[in-house]
């Protein structure tokens, strides 16, 4: 036992020694952001240094002597290695001591969520974000009733209806909260790009085009030349198909249709269709498109999204971000949403692309120019990019990477969406709404039964939300980690084509490593 204890002092004071040279090589960054960020920046920075290690062995020791296997170290990672070097003997001088510890760092995560979502009834559960159909921007009662049940956010999505809808959804909101005495926040979804299927050429069937395996259909832009007598799917985003290289992926209709690109081009591209996943394979219009292995130069913020700002800072507590990527994105959006006085709307960050999940520590950091923002895991689109069967890991290092931030986390995107289609949660739904207990506010789409999927998410999230610290993980290198450190870009594979896709799906299938 001696021998492992000091082979255990001996790699903790390695490791406290790298936490603290990757503080001091990222220093400048972290004075980059807000004062109040400086803390949660710093740890940041320790928690990716720990994750570019294998810690799996020592773990196991570290349990066995009975000391923290850090395991939850996320929020406190250089003080956790420092009390673990403490309980060995080692002399870690008070003031030395990292000042992030767990009860500061949970203090300033449950602070921002508070700042973001408002006060809650039961502080033993998330917070509930509830999505706004167009029905309650004309049924008051409805609304107050779900304010009463538990809704501490409504979202109203601006890709879809108007503006004069939005305005009478956010009035129904304030009246009800003026009537009930309780806090309801406005959340704000711009729209993005608006990646959509239309049908230009021939196969077309009561708005429908009948597809088969194997078959070689097109992809054009709207305006694009095209053969009538050909099968053409028209994208509703100028400037995507430019983008598109040999071997790129592309899927249709949440991922039911996936395509390849054979023959790409400036305005239409040649695909080859390589699964649909159908008993009646038909492409329809308005349906999504996802470009998983193709880096799109078109920009996150849209005219659209823009134009939209000025209503957001009248109306609106918190700005949803969709399809952010990259860091020059957030900017410019932080940028926009700047108020005369000097305040800002906080933005709300939808992590729902690969590139996103690849660039997150960046932008937590660029996000960290706010005194105050939030991380919404988009598992929608997210699924379909990085591909179903990794939603549950990938979703997972979202949440480590963001307490280690002390980012406030919305889990969003079919949160018991059987029973508030049908009246009936499915057995799988329920357990994933226990794991949204995780996260500091849960999302709920709209609905029929929105307040009976109200009143069985605040009892599945109380009985699991007693339990869920208690599960341990072990620490495999985090690729994402090791990707910020080492100042790597999002990819670090060959050049687009055939072999190029290969190796993505490869980096993918390792870049899971927790």
């Amino acid at each position: 036992m001696k021998n492992t204890l000091d082979s255990l002092l001996s790699t903790l004071l390695r490791i406290q020694e790298s936490l603290l040279a990757a503080e001091q090589h990222f220093q400048p960054l972290i004075e980059q952001v807000h004062i109040r960020q400086r803390m949660s920046a710093a740890n940041l920075v320790h928690y990716l240094a720990l994750r570019c290690e294998d810690l799996r062995d020592m773990q196991d020791d570290l349990h066995n002597a009975g000391l923290s296997s850090l395991a939850s170290s996320e929020s406190h990672a250089l003080r956790q290695v420092q009390s673990a070097l403490l309980r060995l003997g080692a002399g870690v001088p008070d003031s030395t001591l990292s000042s992030c510890d767990y009860p500061t760092a949970s203090r300033l995560i449950h602070r921002r969520a508070e700042t973001l979502f408002g006060p809650k009834v039961n502080p033993h559960i998330p917070h509930l974000m509830v999505t706004f159909s167009s029905e309650l921007a004309n049924d008051y009662g409805s609304v107050k009733a779900l304010v009463l049940a538990g809704m501490n956010v409504a979202r109203i999505n601006c890709a879809h209806d108007e503006p004069e809808l939005w305005l009478r959804m956010v009035a129904n909101v304030r009246k009800a909260c003026r009537a009930t005495g309780r806090s309801c926040k406005i959340h704000l979804d711009l729209a993005g790009p608006k990646i959509r299927t239309t049908l230009l050429g021939k196969g077309r069937h009561k708005d429908r085009m009948k597809v088969v395996e194997g078959e070689h259909f097109w992809l054009a832009e709207e305006n694009a030349a095209i053969d009538k007598k050909t099968k053409v799917v028209g994208c509703t985003l100028p400037g995507v198909v430019k983008d598109l290289r040999k071997g790129d992926r592309v899927l249709f209709d949440d991922g039911l249709y996936e395509a390849i690109v054979e023959k790409p081009g400036t305005t239409i591209a040649e695909l080859l269709l390589v699964r649909a996943s159908s008993s009646t394979p038909r492409i329809k219009p308005e349906k999504g498109i996802n470009f998983p292995d193709t880096e799109i130069s078109v920009h996150s913020l849209t005219d659209f999204d823009k134009s939209v700002i000025p209503f957001a800072l009248e109306h609106a507590d918190l700005v949803g971000f969709s399809f952010v990527r990259n860091p020059e994105d957030l900017a410019e959006l932080q940028q926009l949403l700047q108020r005369p006085d000097g305040s800002a709307l906080p933005v709300i960050l939808k992590i729902e692309t690969y590139e996103a999940v690849q660039n997150l520590p960046a932008l937590l950091m660029q996000g960290m120019q706010a005194p105050v923002f939030g991380v919404m895991i988009a598992r929608g689109d997210l699924a379909v990019e990085i591909g179903f069967e990794r939603l549950s890991e990938v979703q997972e290092e979202i949440l480590w990477i963001c307490e280690a931030a002390h980012v406030p986390v919305v889990w969003a995107t079919q949160v018991l969406e059987s029973q508030n289609k049908s009246g009936i949660a499915t057995r799988s739904e329920v357990t994933d709404a226990a794991r949204a207990a995780h996260a500091e506010c849960v999302m709920l789409n709209k609905g029929k039964y929105l307040l009976e999927v109200l009143a069985s998410l605040r009892d599945i999230l109380h009985r699991s939300g007693g339990h869920h610290l208690k599960k341990r993980y072990v620490f495999r290198p985090l690729a994402i980690a090791e990707r910020f450190l080492r100042h790597e870009p999002p990819t670090s594979e060959p050049k687009r084509g055939v072999s190029s896709v290969e190796s993505r799906r490869r980096s993918r299938q390792k870049s899971g490593t927790r």
